[in-house]
């Protein structure tokens, strides 16, 4: 598999989209059109990933549940500290916002397709990374809200009350993955012989949530009021993110005593952050404005953890992770 250094064809597309919101952003009734459509999208992607997800692989990986709490301590207490520390940047090198995007980002849960993914290319614990990546998934329908709850106040960012967030984010994103669950049996195999198409479905979700996010945000006056420095400093402040928690997860890992195939899934599961998921959960908490610098840090470091990941993995395929010598 070639996950060189080479720029990945869908941050083209993510990077093309934000142009083209920014040149030609959706506004008036376009833009209600628009949101229709994008929640539909995101419902029909939704109940796709339920149906795939095989319960087999759920039962084969449930029952380790020290891999899984460890994942999720990673991923819903170990970020968020980490984001409090880098409070200090907000209105000096981060505008509020964009400091707001970064714990959110701090806030979501893992991916799930790339983290299991990432997790086969290094050798790791398969089914344990299908069910903890999914499991994350699932607790950030309400993990996400409330943490942002508690770490910026349901005034921050203008995001909705966490109750009210966490409501709306279950009829949009859980009730449709459920729904596609419980219907597996009907239309598994068909979505399973087109894994391809679900692969479209999903980018082209993200992509129209990225355009309808932008173009309300640059109606809003988002270049305006963010200049190009504060962009590089979004993803100076995402890659030190990802530099601390990677190698941070990994030493938790071996401290735990986890062997090999469980240390990658925690790696892996546990430093990513998903787009996917993300993207929809920010349309509905910051629905009152600033949701294009929020989810800006999440844009940025999607293309990070995926560049890094991929160096990580190969080392890890091997037999020469970073730190081979001190096990």
């Amino acid at each position: 598999m070639s996950l060189r250094s080479r720029i990945d064809p869908f941050t083209l597309l993510l990077l093309a989209t934000v142009a083209l919101a920014s040149l030609l952003p959706v506004q008036g009734r376009a833009a209600a059109v628009m949101d229709v459509v994008t929640n539909v999208a995101i419902a029909a992607l939704f109940f796709l990933h339920g149906a795939r997800l095989s319960r087999a692989a759920i039962v084969a990986g449930a029952l380790h549940w020290r891999l899984h709490l460890t994942i999720l301590a990673c991923t819903f207490a170990l970020f968020p500290l980490i984001g409090l520390l880098g409070k200090p940047l907000s209105g000096w090198l981060l505008t509020p916002e964009l400091y707001v995007g970064v714990l959110f980002l701090c806030a979501l849960p893992s991916t799930v397709q790339s983290s299991i993914a990432f997790t086969s290319m290094a050798g790791g614990n398969v089914p344990a990374a299908v069910c903890s990546a999914s499991l994350s998934s699932l607790l950030g329908v309400a993990m996400t809200p409330l943490l942002m709850a508690l770490l910026v106040g349901s005034a921050g960012g203008g995001m909705a009350h966490p109750l009210t967030a966490v409501g709306k984010i279950m009829l949009l994103l859980l009730l449709p993955f459920v729904a596609g669950h419980l219907l597996r049996p009907y239309v598994g195999g068909w979505v399973e012989r087109r894994r391809a198409v679900l692969r479209w479905t999903d980018q082209g979700t993200i992509l129209l949530v990225v355009y309808t996010a932008f173009s309300a945000s640059v109606v809003e006056g988002l270049w305006r009021d963010t200049p190009v420095w504060t962009l590089l400093a979004v993803a100076a402040v995402c890659a030190v993110l990802l530099g601390i928690a990677m190698p941070l997860i990994a030493w938790i890992a071996r401290r735990l005593g986890f062997d090999r195939a469980d240390e990658i899934a925690i790696v892996f599961c546990g430093s990513k952050k998903s787009l996917a998921t993300g993207l929809p959960m920010a349309k509905v908490m910051f629905a009152s404005g600033g949701l294009g610098a929020i989810v800006l840090p999440v844009m940025i470091y999607h293309q990070i953890q995926l560049i890094v990941c991929a160096v990580v993995a190969r080392r890890y395929a091997e037999g020469a992770p970073p730190d081979a010598d001190a096990r």
